[in-house]
């Protein structure tokens, strides 16, 4: 996996941000954390991020309000956007499309299957 790659992960749950940033940095992949959509929202100032990957449910500001939001900025409008959730009804996953994710991945979650999902999105 590309070294020079920066992952942002979000999520309320500090276990969850700690596992998936440990993961990716075991990968020497470069990792954000935010543990909400407000606190997310502050990485977004012309630092490189090249892959969102966020919670749904979230206090202060959930995962589909944080993807509309990147998604109009110009920067950042084309990035991809995993959400990874508990969540697996398919109006939850519509929802995400609409809002603007790319990719869907249900927790709990395999690491070697995240790994090559992210692979995928960040060809």
């Amino acid at each position: 996996m590309d070294k020079t790659k920066t992952i942002l992960v979000v999520d309320d749950s500090e276990p969850i941000r700690q596992a998936v940033s440990y993961m990716l940095r075991s990968k020497g992949i470069n990792v954000l954390q935010g543990e909400d959509g407000n606190d997310a929202l502050r990485h977004f100032n012309g630092t490189p991020i090249h892959l969102l990957i966020t919670d749904l449910h979230m206090p202060n500001m959930d995962g589909i309000g944080l993807i509309k939001e990147v998604r109009k900025m110009e920067d950042y409008s084309r990035i991809p956007i995993l959400v990874l959730t508990t969540e697996s009804q398919v109006s939850m996953k519509m929802e995400a499309r609409q809002a603007g994710a790319t990719g869907w991945i249900v927790k709990p979650f395999e690491s070697e299957k995240l790994i090559a999902i992210i692979r995928k999105v960040l060809r």
